[in-house]
């Protein structure tokens, strides 16, 4: 087809994704007008319509989406023919996409940003804080190059490469401190505080305490683990964390922390990315520099915590 370019098919991209020709705009770096005179270049190609435009959003048409789909396959080969002469060059270097799941985030990534930079100069790393669903579609749809996220996956367009395991850990009011830390079938009785829907900890943690996904009546949820604790800290009720967090988010709380004895709640937290991607060696290498600052961060004020009794 003449005229058809990868410029088009990245706007194609960026308007299916953001349902929105301003956002979709602003992601690509040119003016609304600008977007919408290149979609209605590329349904001149193609003679049909390929968005229903709406007042407040747009959608792809029967076509649209058939096009989407290819030209996505064809996005994804050019940025791993990119990739590949980047991996025949040795080290690593320009630019990767990392995505990193918000319980992680906050207490890895910026170590992880610093060090990588301190490595490998002419790398750029650009991280995004997401839920593990949405990390995984922007993998397998070219949009990030590798994600941090909790083991397993089971994708098998994905490579898994484990970083550490890690425990969770029971949070409670600061008076609870040395009561005898309750089994999951008690949790299943008290006022449990938890993620939101599509966080990967919050279905963790209701599989630790066998609680079905409706949940008990008394289950509340946060958007944040930052939120859950300072709700314990007020006597709304318990919630789990993972141990890196305690040090970040206990040190302003009136809380008490406490292990759950063996075998208590824990995740593998790994990275992953397609295993098509030439640079997977690079990433391997990336991996074992992760897992070291993983077992930093987790740190000594977590292994001191004192395991208290069963209840």
């Amino acid at each position: 087809m003449i005229g058809l370019t990868l410029k088009h098919l990245r706007y194609l991209d960026a308007l299916a994704r953001h349902r929105h020709f301003g956002r979709a705009a602003e992601t690509c770096g040119i003016s609304q007008p600008a977007l919408s005179m290149q979609i209605k270049e590329l349904e001149s190609m193609f003679g049909a319509p390929l968005v229903e435009r709406g007042a407040r959003s747009v959608r792809l048409t029967p076509t649209g989406e058939e096009l989407l789909r290819r030209g996505r396959e064809i996005l994804l080969a050019v940025d791993e023919i990119d990739d590949l002469v980047r991996a025949s060059q040795g080290a690593a270097g320009g630019r990767m996409r990392l995505g990193v799941i918000p319980t992680v985030a906050p207490y890895l990534l910026p170590q992880v940003v610093t060090t990588l930079a301190q490595r490998y100069p002419t790398l750029e790393v650009q991280p995004r804080e997401a839920v593990t669903a949405t990390l995984i579609a922007g993998l397998q749809e070219g949009r990030l190059d590798a994600a941090i996220v909790a083991l397993p996956i089971s994708e098998p367009s994905l490579r898994e490469f484990a970083l550490f395991r890690e425990e969770f850990v029971l949070v409670r009011q600061a008076a609870d401190a040395g009561q005898p830390v309750p089994s999951p079938d008690k949790l299943k009785e008290m006022r449990l505080l938890l993620l939101e829907e599509g966080h990967c900890f919050r279905d963790q943690a209701l599989s630790f305490c066998a609680i079905d996904a409706l949940g008990p009546r008394d289950l509340m949820e946060g958007s944040s683990l930052t939120t859950l604790v300072q709700m314990v800290g007020a006597g709304i009720g318990v919630t789990l964390i993972p141990e890196m967090a305690v040090p970040f988010e206990t040190r302003a709380a009136r809380v008490s922390v406490a292990r759950f004895p063996p075998p208590g709640p824990s995740r593998t937290v790994g990275m992953v990315w397609r295993k098509t991607n030439p640079l997977s060696n690079e990433f391997m290498q990336i991996g074992a520099i992760v897992r070291g600052i993983g077992q930093t961060v987790r740190g000594p004020r977590t292994s001191s915590m004192r395991v208290e009794v069963i209840d």
